[in-house]
């Protein structure tokens, strides 16, 4: 025997409580999102310093010296002693020229001086004859009078053969191409067996001398005028003194390098409105190469300043100028324009734009955007812990449920 179906009432009833319940649940606390807590950021104040004050200059290298070897006489080029790119020295033997023809052409001017010389002794002779007998009356004084012309005469050959020997050891000597000065040599430009000094001054290498060695780089006129009036000196005057630079390289921190001004330019460019100056820098190992950049600073002379001074890292460019981030008394991130000057190691100094009390941000700047609130620790101090904003109260369902 089946059992007796419900009826059709109890089940509406069922699922009528069923569905009271889920609406109570759905009333209960729900989920609110809750904001996250302000960043954490490092803060500090800028720190008084004295600093000398000085300005930055980009300029290239260039050698002290620069020869162009060339081929002084004609001639079969024999040897060359240097592999290109060497290092040479003073009176170093670089290149021969065949002297065979030329010491030749010697050894004729000797003879030749020889000759002269033989002439004027014997010229010399007959004179001091013809003189005896032209007193004792026995010789016409036409003839001693042709004598004499003739000993001035070798006297002046000796003179003649002697230059023509002298320029005879002279091209002699051209067929050595020695190096003029301690320097580096560049590739050569003639391979032996080929004719030189055929009717040119044929180029052979160059050489250049780069210990020490310029740098050259330009001061515009405020800049100038600014120096002038602060050291009280002309320019001539800072180049006899030899005022000390610094220089650094594209690949090097800093300015480890050190040297003197060594020249000032005595005019203006008009066109650009600069002055050209001239370092030079002592380069014993050879590592600074001509036509290089290089970064040149220059110290103003005179009277040391007490200064503000921030790090590199908390200084940022926009359109507006340079700015730095600073933090208020209520932890609120506000852009502050500064007016920045020298760099000191790792600090950048300001000129105008802070007090020197305010809590300038150093760290954690890509999270601190201005007029945000952020949660500021001190350098070298722990965060405190941030707190989250309040949280909002839940909303009520519906019956007030």
């Amino acid at each position: 025997m089946t059992a007796a179906k419900p009826p059709l009432r109890y089940k509406v009833a069922g699922w009528v409580v069923l569905a009271g319940l889920l609406a109570i649940i759905a009333c209960g606390d729900r989920n609110v999102y809750a904001p996250p807590p302000p960043p954490q950021v490092t803060v500090s104040q800028p720190v008084r310093q004295p600093v000398t004050d000085y300005l930055e200059f980009t300029g290239n290298t260039q050698a002290i010296n620069t020869v162009q070897l060339r081929a002084r006489v004609q001639g079969f080029l024999e040897k060359v002693f240097f592999q290109d790119g060497d290092l040479v020295k003073k009176g170093q033997l670089l290149f021969l020229i065949q002297q065979n023809t030329y010491e030749a052409k010697l050894q004729q001017a000797e003879a030749e001086v020889l000759r002269t010389k033989a002439s004027h002794n014997y010229a010399g002779i007959q004179v001091d004859r013809y003189t005896k007998l032209v007193q004792q009356k026995a010789a016409a004084q036409s003839d001693l009078d042709n004598w004499r012309f003739q000993r001035d005469s070798a006297q002046a050959a000796i003179m003649a053969a002697e230059a023509s020997r002298d320029l005879a050891k002279l091209d002699l000597g051209y067929t050595k191409v020695t190096a003029p000065f301690d320097g580096r040599i560049d590739r050569r430009l003639r391979d032996p067996g080929n004719l030189v000094g055929a009717g040119e001054f044929t180029l052979l290498a160059e050489v250049n001398q780069i210990d020490p060695i310029y740098v050259y780089f330009t001061i515009n006129e405020s800049d100038l005028l600014r120096v002038m009036g602060k050291t009280g000196r002309a320019t001539v005057q800072s180049q006899r003194i030899k005022v000390p630079l610094s220089l650094g390289l594209a690949n090097e921190e800093g300015y480890p390098r050190q040297g003197y001004l060594d020249f000032a330019a005595i005019s203006l460019t008009p066109t650009t409105g600069t002055l050209q100056l001239r370092g030079v820098f002592p380069n014993p190992d050879f590592k600074i190469l001509p036509g290089l950049f290089a970064r040149v600073r220059a110290p103003i002379v005179g009277p040391e300043k007490t200064a503000l001074l921030v790090p590199e890292a908390a200084i940022g460019y926009d359109q507006m100028g340079s700015y730095v981030l600073v933090v208020d008394a209520q932890n609120v991130v506000q852009r502050q324009s500064v007016k920045i000057g020298v760099k000191k190691e790792e600090r950048r100094v300001i000129e105008a734009g802070l007090q020197g009390d305010e809590w300038v941000i150093t760290n954690g700047l890509l999270r601190a955007i201005p007029g945000k609130p952020v949660t500021p620790a001190k350098e070298g101090q722990p965060a405190a812990p941030a707190k989250n904003g309040p949280a909002p109260k839940p909303k009520s369902g519906k019956n007030g449920k």
